[in-house]
Formats: C-alpha cells, sequence, structure tokens
C-alpha cells in the first residue's frame, strides 16, 4: 500500500480494511481506485469487493494467500495489444482462469489547472499507447506511470498544472481533479479484455459456450509449430488467439499463448488437444470459462 501515492492511501485502506471482513467476496485488481481494473471488477461482480494492489504481482499474491477470492487482470487491448504478461505471471502462480470480462476503455485528461497549460500527461504506457494520436495533435508528451489511476492520484500530490493524468474520468472526482477533456482514445472500438484468477478451477458443467486457454512449448525441429497446431485445424477447432514468447533468455526454444474455442470435454477440443501433447515439449491448460463475447465456433 506504501507504494500509491498520498491522495489514494486514504481510499485504499478503508477498501482494504472492507476486503479484510470479507475475503471470500474480494476481487484483487492491479492499480489505485478508480483504474479501468477496478471499474471492471464491480462490473463483473456487483457484489464484491475490490480490493486494490500496487502491481500484477501483488493481487495474484492476494489470491493465494487467501486475502481475495480473485483477480481481474487485463490481458489485451484492442488498440494496443498485450497488456500483462499472463503466460509468465499465471503458471508460476498455480491460479487458474475461471472467466473473462470486456470493458470498453474511455480516458479523460484530468489536472489542477487549464488544459491550455498541460505540457505532459502520466499514465499507464497501455492509455498513452491508446491515446497517442490525441496526445501528439495536442502536444503533449507521454510521461509513464504504473498506472492509470494511479497517476491520477500523483497528479493531485504534485499540484503542477503543466503536468496532467491520463485516467478514467471517474478518478478525476476520486482525486479532486479538473476534467479537462474526455473520450481521448484514438479509435471508438478501444477494449480491454480481462481474465479472472481463482485459486482453484471450478467443474466443466452447464451450458456454454467455453474457451479454453493454455500454454506450450515446441520441439526444436523443423515445422515444430505446424505440427502442434495441426490438431486443431483438423478437428475444426478455431483458435482465437496465438502469441510467442521466451523465457529464460533462451532465443532456442519458443513458448506459446493460445486461446481456443470450447472446453476439453468436447470430443474435437480433446483429440486436438492429445495431438497437441505429442508434438510438444509440454502443454499446460491455465483454465476453461464460459465466453463473455460470442466467438464464432
Amino acid at each position: 500500500m506504501q507504494n500509491f501515492a498520498a491522495p489514494a492511501l486514504p481510499i485504499v485502506a478503508r477498501m482494504i480494511a472492507t476486503a479484510e471482513h470479507a475475503p471470500e467476496r474480494a476481487v484483487a485488481f492491479q492499480g489505485a481506485p478508480g483504474a479501468n481494473s477496478h471499474i471492471a471488477a464491480l462490473e463483473a461482480f456487483p457484489d464484491g469487493l475490490p480490493l486494490p494492489c500496487f502491481s500484477f504481482e501483488d493481487a495474484i499474491d492476494a489470491v493465494k494467500e487467501g486475502r481475495a477470492d480473485r483477480a481481474m487482470i487485463p490481458i489485451e487491448n484492442s488498440l494496443h495489444g498485450r497488456v500483462a504478461d499472463i503466460h509468465f505471471l499465471l503458471p508460476e502462480s498455480g491460479l487458474a482462469i475461471v472467466g473473462e470480462h470486456f470493458l470498453p476503455i474511455r480516458y479523460g485528461l484530468m489536472g489542477t489547472g487549464e488544459i491550455a497549460q498541460v505540457k505532459e500527461a502520466m499514465s499507464h504506457p497501455q492509455a498513452l499507447g491508446q491515446c497517442r494520436h490525441w496526445l501528439k495533435a495536442h502536444g503533449i508528451a507521454p510521461v509513464a506511470y504504473p498506472d492509470t489511476a494511479g497517476a491520477a492520484a500523483v497528479i493531485a500530490e504534485m499540484a503542477d498544472p503543466g503536468v496532467a493524468a491520463l485516467a478514467p474520468p471517474g478518478a478525476a472526482d476520486l482525486y479532486g481533479l479538473k476534467l479537462l477533456a474526455t473520450d481521448l482514445a484514438d479509435a471508438e472500438h478501444n477494449m480491454t479484455r480481462f481474465v479472472v484468477l481463482a485459486r482453484e478451477a471450478p467443474p466443466i458443467e452447464g451450458p456454454g459456450p467455453f474457451m479454453t486457454t493454455f500454454i506450450f512449448e515446441v520441439k526444436n525441429v523443423p515445422a515444430a509449430l505446424y505440427k502442434a497446431l495441426g490438431g486443431f485445424a483438423t478437428n475444426g477447432v478455431n483458435m482465437t488467439k496465438l502469441e510467442s514468447y521466451q523465457r529464460g533468455g533462451s532465443f532456442a526454444a519458443t513458448e506459446f499463448y493460445a486461446d481456443i474455442v470450447g472446453s476439453p470435454t468436447d470430443a474435437t477440443v480433446g483429440r486436438a488437444l492429445e495431438e497437441l501433447r505429442f508434438h510438444t515439449k509440454w502443454a499446460r491448460v491455465l483454465g476453461t470459462y464460459r465466453q463473455a463475447r460470442p466467438r464464432p465456433e
């Protein structure tokens, strides 16, 4: 908690105290109160108790340690791509993906002076990237900070009219700032996808449709990825996301993060995953969960 700016500390302290009395309702999120993750947690869990955490690792630890029942983590944005390195964070945590949520993203420019005075805008690199054209058009230089709403708290503490924050508009009221401009994203379709993490994966039952997320490492042989993914094509399984990443400084073996439509209990998905395991060094399912938005079968 000590990493949050002073204006955010009383709000954070109240939220932590409330969550401590009912950890089974607590939903951990990364960022200061008023962040997009806070908004997503409230939307996905209207009866939950949002628990602010300074970093993604802190939010995951809150679930691992039983201080929260769930964590809400943003993983990708429609304008700026990957948000959190969930393929690094999740496998080491022992948590499972149990849900997803999509949040339309809207930003406001907020500060202590007037918009004509603003020379710099502080925010999370994702937010700065999503609004980069607007900032450039207004001659405002981006300044990176770990959190959008946290940046608003910092601006309130700085009280410098030349520096503003880029954050969800509600953060202006929370931290006593002037809302200088709204709807700053570079495209109307600005949307962030969140995943919900929990200590245990519930049984796969009831109506779908489902999504399944998994990671795997290919063998260091020619056509390794082609062979690994062949089973999804032959079984008609739709893969909606595939990202490569490398771990431990190695440039020899590549690991992949993937989302597919369906559940391992489906015959087609089961066969595809079986073929994947045959052609890879290892494969691990991170979670199966109901779709929050429809994808084509």
